[in-house]
């Protein structure tokens, strides 16, 4: 009897452990999803709080347009009505008259002076955008941050994708990262390179390393140097230099703020022969 009675209850432990195992390896699988998921929206947040930023810097150059086109506006509107008066009233010789009248002449063409400087502004940093960019496929493009901000471009890379925490030698699995903007520079053979390393303004504890400077220094040689020897970049064409701590783009007391400060920039310059082209380009561009 004992043993008709033991069998069912062995049996439903065995059950109990295994259902108990399958429960385990479930909860370990949507931890894993939800580090995951946290991971990712770090990251999103990060490269929302960058675009943000510039895109703040660009509304801000072009709502000073705006003020000027508008203040040369009720300049004009003043003359023009300086001109009725005088015509109304004819107290004035026809020089007066004159004068005004090529003072408003003036005025008008300092307006569309205005209006084609910001046309062009916009429209040069949409053609730099394609011209950089064109050769990288959509997907490689998701890999590098490319902006450009008065003419000039910015290729922004966070520190994590290239080094080991407090180093400046680059991570094998760099390597994608900056095949993708050496593909980039070549494509410009002629255009001019600075790499400029940036950090957070947390001291550096190595004692290989002095401070920051240092750090951010070593870390754009770096990269200049796997640009020359790997990817075959011109290094006549290459400058290497470190800011440290001291360019921020966000705010060092959040972790947040200090993980958007450690980048490595890759600035691509045209030269100025090649800046007056392509803003000759620029009014080939559609206007939205």
């Amino acid at each position: 009897m004992k043993v008709k009675f033991l069998l069912p209850v062995i049996l439903l432990a065995a059950v109990l452990a295994q259902s108990s195992c399958v429960s385990n390896k479930k909860y370990a699988e949507l931890q894993a999803n939800y580090n995951k998921s946290l991971d990712t929206n770090a990251k999103l947040k990060q490269s929302w709080q960058v675009t943000q930023q510039e895109l703040s810097g660009s509304r801000a150059r072009v709502t000073s347009l705006e003020e000027q086109i508008a203040a040369a506006k009720a300049t004009q509107a003043s003359l023009q009505d300086a001109l009725n008066k005088c015509l109304a009233g004819n107290n004035q010789g026809n020089v007066n008259i004159a004068k005004l009248a090529d003072q408003i002449t003036a005025s008008d063409k300092y307006i569309r002076h205005l209006v084609d400087l910001k046309n062009k502004s916009d429209s040069l940093n949409q053609v730099l955008t394609n011209n950089l960019t064109r050769s990288l496929s959509p997907a490689e493009a998701q890999g590098v941050d490319v902006k450009v901000l008065k003419g000039v471009v910015y290729v922004s890379l966070a520190d994590n994708m290239l080094y080991k925490s407090g180093s400046y030698e680059i991570l094998p699995q760099a390597g994608d990262v900056l095949a993708k903007v050496a593909k980039i520079i070549n494509d410009y053979s002629t255009y001019d390179v600075l790499v400029e390393g940036n950090t957070d303004n947390v001291p550096i504890k190595q004692t290989n390393i002095r401070n920051n400077w240092d750090l951010s220094t070593l870390r754009a040689s770096s990269v200049v140097q796997a640009l020359q020897n790997t990817y075959n970049v011109d290094p006549k064409r290459l400058t290497a230099g470190g800011r440290g701590e001291y360019n921020p783009i966000a705010d060092n007391s959040t972790a947040s703020g200090r993980s958007q400060n450690r980048r490595t920039q890759i600035i691509i310059t045209p030269k100025l022969d090649q800046f007056m082209t392509l803003i000759g380009k620029g009014d080939e561009v559609p206007k939205n």
